[in-house]
């Protein structure tokens, strides 16, 4: 919250009328997100205690079970499902005595808690100053994003015990008096993951040695107590699976996000990985502490934990899902000089900790690594690499402020003013490239996966809703003396040129069109840009609840209308199922009909915004082309292009609503010359 109140948006939005006013907006704003804690922790425990027996808490079962690991005689360690250390092991076993309905509903409550304490302690951990304005929702935002995390909904899920050492570290270093506590504290979490022992080092070279020395030695002590109680099991965790190497799964997996599994990933093995695995991992761990420490001695101590977390989750042999926690702390840290640069790490680092890989990078076998190890990547960049800023910056505290453009104030027929929403004022500064491709990416993902889903109903009954809808649309075409699909289709068959030129047109312009447009705007036009961005986001909402309301058929999915299918070739009309979903698109989404609509904003923008004439008559043809496109190709029946260019008229007035009218003088500043301007004489008046 720190980074976001330098933006200059959200003081300004608080900020406005009185002091009272003021106070009164931030304790509703508190009460908000306090409020969307609740609503969460709730959601978190009727997801996990709502799933059938046999698919939640499966790790703990596995552990306390009837036939659990810490429940029967033998090793801890014969089935490799569990993957703590013998200690861990010994804390908890006295859980088996707990019933198995009681164990679930406590363990996910307590674990729930545990989460809160942890967001809480981070959030009195911000480095200072923190005004006000950050301090008071720091605590709700902080619990909210930690329980929308990957790690903790996957170790809630699982039963796993990963929270707890990352909530010792932040309780040994931030709350308890004492630095021989707060090294008990530590050793206990390096105890139950060994990893934590590299924040003794980061302990010894900020001063607190003693602490350090604790650290070392209530791991020391743990780890003999539980040789001592379970001899075998030690010696099987620590010395024949190399302190838990092996266990809870293929080290390949890519759910162990840590330079092994990157390695193994890549097709390394034998002795050649093992040795660029400890090479690998010296080099990080040496760079990492000393970022770290350097950051501590800033003043920026719980960045300075995030670091060293980051650097245990990329040299650990494994690190699973439910332990890579370590990485979202590491949205702390501040990054760049403008005010509109300070968003990107943040929600680069938010963004990867709650959503899975799949939905930040594309399903392409080229970018496969990437994916795979989008978690270790983060990691690495928050240990090694990051420009984190010193509190001794200039710009720590004051970034170079975001420029906007004059309001251009206008009024409803009501007479209320526009914009609805003042405080999304015009911005003349070119956005930030890597977060807009960011949420780009997401936004797209998150657009697929909603049109995926909007089937309606599925199997035959979906098939039969849409054909209805598509017999429906038929009979008003014919009604209004419009129903041309067939007829223009046949025609272009015939004419193999034209039926090629029409294919490719389909295939190749729906996207390829927007996001030229897109660019040339960043580059050229970046406050018509955001408005343009908006326009097509707003649309491009709006046209999701059509296709989650009214399934359709386009006229090739309908049997009974001989349209030929000229770019997916002859269709299986047997196929119950045919086009319910497929593996990347709901066939049915075809009410309104987004490339008419997608086109139709691309020459709407073109025309509003280009130049010289000839350039808005080039891009007014484009809807023209996609249009006949879509009609000719079989994909769409006309009243779709009709829907789509309903909902690009909605999100140019939705637009236009919340926004306020287009700022027409609105050019991105350009460098000041350094060549004096010519001073032109002054005839005596």
């Amino acid at each position: 919250m720190a980074n976001v109140e330098h933006s200059g948006q959200v003081a300004g939005a608080f900020g406005a009328g009185t002091p009272q006013q003021t106070r009164a907006r931030l304790r509703a704003a508190r009460v908000g997100l306090w409020l969307i804690v609740a609503v969460l922790a709730v959601r978190q425990m009727a997801v996990v205690l709502g799933s059938p027996r046999g698919e939640r808490l499966t790790d703990l079962e596995t552990w306390a079970g009837p036939n659990g690991v810490l429940h029967v005689n033998g090793s801890l360690y014969d089935s490799t499902r569990f993957t703590g250390t013998p200690f861990a092991g010994l804390v908890l076993k006295p859980l088996t005595r707990a019933a198995e309905q009681a164990l679930g509903w406590g363990w996910t409550f307590g674990t729930l808690l545990l989460v809160v304490a942890l967001g809480l302690i981070a959030a009195r951990a911000l480095p200072q100053p923190v005004t006000r304005r950050s301090a008071l929702p720091a605590a709700p935002v902080a619990i909210s994003l930690l329980m929308l995390s990957l790690p903790v909904r996957n170790a809630l899920y699982l039963g796993q015990t990963s929270i707890i050492p990352v909530l010792l570290v932040l309780l040994g270093c931030f709350v308890v008096r004492g630095r021989r506590a707060g090294g008990l504290l530590i050793g206990l979490g390096a105890a139950l993951q060994p990893t934590v022992l590299l924040f003794a080092p980061l302990l010894w070279c900020t001063g607190r040695r003693r602490a350090a020395a604790t650290t070392a030695g209530t791991f020391a002590v743990c780890t003999l107590l539980a040789w001592a109680a379970m001899p075998h099991d030690s010696y099987t965790y620590w010395v024949h699976h190399l302190a838990g190497t092996g266990l809870g799964g293929k080290a390949d997996d890519h759910t162990n996000q840590s330079l092994h599994g990157a390695l193994l990933r890549l097709g390394l093995s034998g002795p050649l990985e093992i040795g660029l695995f400890l090479l690998l991992g010296a080099a990080v761990a040496t760079a990492g502490l000393r970022r770290a420490i350097r950051y501590a001695r800033d003043g920026q101590l719980l960045l300075a934990v995030a670091v060293t977390g980051c650097v245990a989750v990329a040299v650990s042999p494994t690190s699973w899902q439910h332990q890579l926690l370590w990485v979202l702390l590491a949205v702390v840290g501040r990054v760049g000089t403008r005010a509109s640069d300070r968003y990107v790490w943040p929600v680069a680092v938010v963004l990867v900790m709650t959503l899975p890989a799949t939905t930040m990078v594309p399903n392409m076998t080229v970018v496969e690594p990437l994916r795979d190890n989008l978690v270790l990547l983060a990691a690495l960049a928050a240990a090694t690499f990051v420009p984190f800023l010193s509190r001794t910056s200039p710009s720590y505290r004051a970034p170079v402020p975001t420029e906007y453009a004059p309001p251009v104030p206008a009024r409803r027929p009501h007479g209320r003013l526009l914009p609805c929403l003042p405080f999304l004022r015009r911005v003349l500064t070119r956005p930030n490239l890597l977060l807009e491709l960011l949420l780009i990416r997401v936004t797209y993902a998150a657009y697929s996966r909603v049109r995926l889903a909007a089937t309606g109903e599925e199997g035959v009954a979906g098939r039969a809703t849409a054909e209805h809808h598509g017999d429906q649309i038929l009979g008003l075409e014919r009604f209004l003396g419009i129903d041309i699909e067939r007829g223009i289709n046949h025609a272009v068959v015939k004419a193999g040129w034209l039926r090629g030129f029409f294919d490719f047109y389909y295939e190749s312009f729906h996207f390829m069109i927007p996001l030229t447009v897109l660019a040339v705007l960043y580059w050229r036009r970046p406050a018509d840009y955001r408005w343009a961005r908006s326009v097509l986001g707003l649309a491009t909402f709006i046209a999701l609840a059509g296709f989650w309301l009214y399934p359709l058929a386009p006229p090739r999915l309908m049997p009974h209308l001989g349209i030929i299918d000229t770019v997916h070739g002859v269709q299986d009309f047997s196929k119950p199922d045919y086009g319910t979903l497929t593996a990347v698109t709901n066939q049915y989404a075809a009410m309104p009909s987004l490339h008419f609509g997608w086109s139709l904003w691309c020459g709407l923008t073109v025309a509003v915004l280009a130049p010289k004439w000839w350039m808005k008559v080039l891009g007014l043809l484009h809807p023209l082309f996609t249009v006949s496109a879509i009609v000719a190709t079989g994909n769409h029946w006309v009243l779709d292009a009709v829907g789509g260019a309903a909902v690009i008229g909605a999100g140019f007035a939705l637009a236009h609503l919340l926004q306020g009218p287009r700022a027409r003088s609105a050019v991105a500043p350009t460098a000041v010359s350094t060549v004096p301007a010519p001073v032109r004489a002054r005839t005596p008046s």
